[in-house]
Order: C-alpha cells, then structure tokens, then sequence
C-alpha cells in the first residue's frame, strides 16, 4: 500500500507492512528493515538488497531477479515461487527463474 511504501522510502524499514505487488525494481533498500513484511508478487528485480533483515518476510512469487541476498537476514522468510535469475543467495547463484529463450 502507498503508506508502507513512503514509509520505507523515508525510514528504509516497514516492518509488517504490505508491500504486495509493489514495484520495488531496482530500488536502494540497502539494510533495509522488512521483517515479517509482505511482498507477495513484488517487483525488485535489480534492487539494492544488501544486509536487509527479511525475517519471516512473505516473498511469494516476487521477482528477486539480478538481486544480491548474500549478506541478507532471511530466517523464516517464504521464497515459494519467487523468479530467481542472477540472483546472488547465501547458498550461491540461482538461476531457477531465468527464461530460456
């Protein structure tokens, strides 16, 4: 929703917030603050992820496509049918997602 998403431009945390659908590509969310959020089918293809703290964080079905989760806090987080192509994980790249032309 439009509040969540001003309050993580301005604070760069929403916890608990809904930010599903929300079009979060390629978006400065360094250290971010995003436990227990929603991003149910979020857009943050090519985002700045790195050291986010993304416990229990709902990531169902986002595009995690060109993103660097290496040093990300993602204990309890859903990745269920998230888009991972390029994408840099603590257990190393996964390119699950990635389109075959």
């Amino acid at each position: 929703d439009e509040s969540g998403l001003k309050k993580l431009q301005t604070l760069n945390e929403c916890n608990k917030c809904d930010l599903s659908k929300a079009d979060l590509s390629y978006a400065d969310l360094f250290k971010a603050k995003l436990s227990e959020a929603k991003l149910l089918q979020a857009n943050l293809k090519g985002a700045n992820l790195a050291g986010p703290h993304l416990y229990n964080a709902d990531l169902f079905k986002a595009n995690l496509t060109g993103v660097d989760l290496t040093g990300a806090s993602m204990k309890g987080a859903v990745l269920d049918g998230a888009v991972f192509c390029r994408t840099k994980t603590p257990w190393g790249e996964e390119n699950s997602g990635c389109l075959i032309h």
